[in-house]
């Protein structure tokens, strides 16, 4: 007779198994979409390169674009929650204002695409307001970061900024940033990023002290 802790066991084991398929599914497909590129990649690719049946693939994911879509919210998470994590160590470091938080943050997100291209290729394109917002309001591994924002747009609020005008400049800030990333990072045109960090960093500054 099986004990209810067997019963526990295998459930454990099965859901282990699982989750690991899952998991190579997306390093499979994450590393043929910033390779091939996602016209150029099939369902097929990403099951052999993953090392599992092509039905396995449907048994978590609808189609490539659905497997796209949740690895850009996952990256994005990863990337959001290191970023934050590290904005909120120079803040409290130098005794930072809002305005030269969300400079940490972005000069932290510049450098870290610089050093992964391959990411930036894959989920600039939705690298906007609506995925940040998503990623906040969905993601429970997000809490630090939620309340670090919080801090920061409170403080803003105290210079008489309503809400709306914080979401409309944090709306221009993040598309500024995600369009200029990938020309200056990607294309390295008309300007490096480099050479545009400077300007870059004084229109935020305008941007926030309205």
């Amino acid at each position: 007779m099986e004990h209810a802790g067997d019963e526990d066991s295998k459930m454990n084991k099965i859901n282990a198994k699982k989750l690991l398929k899952r998991n190579k599914l997306y390093d499979a497909a994450y590393e043929l979409f910033t390779t091939k590129g996602m016209t150029e990649t099939v369902i097929e690719d990403i099951a052999k390169k993953a090392g599992v049946a092509k039905g396995t693939f449907y048994l978590y994911f609808k189609d490539k674009y659905d497997i796209l879509n949740k690895i850009i919210y996952r990256k994005s998470v990863t990337v959001l929650k290191q970023t934050m994590d590290a904005t909120e160590s120079k803040v409290k470091a130098e005794n930072a204002g809002m305005v030269d938080g969300v400079l940490f943050f972005i000069d932290y997100l510049i450098a870290y695409f610089k050093s992964n291209k391959k990411m930036l290729r894959l989920i600039h394109k939705n690298l906007s307001w609506g995925l940040y917002r998503k990623i906040l309001a969905d993601s429970d591994d997000l809490l630090e970061v939620k309340g670090m924002l919080q801090r920061l747009t409170d403080e803003y609020r105290t210079g008489g900024v309503n809400n709306d005008v914080i979401e409309k400049n944090m709306y221009i800030i993040i598309e500024l940033v995600s369009s200029i990333c990938y020309s200056s990072i990607i294309l390295e045109e008309p300007y490096t990023i480099d050479e545009i960090k400077p300007t870059l960093y004084k229109t935020i500054r305008k941007i926030l002290s309205k």
